[in-house]
């Protein structure tokens, strides 16, 4: 029975989990979403929720509590900074954890593990990708431009093609 075994050890001491679990949160923060094992991305999220958490009020002591735990300043920065804009309302729940396909090589259950509100999969994507399309193009003073200039080369080269 697994009675008070909270800690997935990983197969690593405490010193390379620790390690693991700041390099993992640091790639989580600055990009937004990452690929890794799902035992990886489970720990991951345990890791880093309470730090998230604690950017809700932008103190001194937060900042440095988050820092004792990533040691990255560009990641404190980004995490108090724009993470802390869009979570600021959120109750609990900031990352997200999809299973995806296994790795080839040995088979290994795979995750993505994302930031929430900065969601990058098809489904929020593709509803920005059609407003931009509404959008009508920039013109420019060509009138043609680049599009102009291929046709009439093909019909140029039919021309001489029909000549000979």
């Amino acid at each position: 029975m697994r009675h008070g075994h909270k800690v997935n050890h990983l197969g690593r001491t405490a010193s390379h989990r620790k390690a693991l679990m700041k390099n993992l949160a640091n790639a989580l923060i600055l990009n937004k979403q990452i690929f890794t094992t799902q035992a990886k991305a489970r720990s991951l999220r345990t890791y880093i929720e309470p730090l998230i958490n604690r950017t809700k009020e932008n103190t001194t002591h937060n900042r440095r509590m988050c820092f004792a735990y990533l040691q990255d300043k560009e990641s404190i920065k980004t995490l108090f900074g724009e993470i802390a804009e869009k979570i600021g309302t959120r109750p609990g729940g900031y990352t997200r954890i999809i299973k995806i396909a296994p790795r080839r090589g040995d088979a290994a259950d795979m995750a993505l593990i994302e930031l929430v509100d900065f969601s990058l999969s098809p489904g929020k994507s593709a509803g920005t990708k059609t407003t931009s399309a509404a959008e009508p193009k920039k013109r420019t003073r060509r009138a043609g431009g680049a599009a102009k200039k291929t046709a009439a080369s093909k019909e140029g080269s039919a021309e001489e093609k029909s000549e000979e």
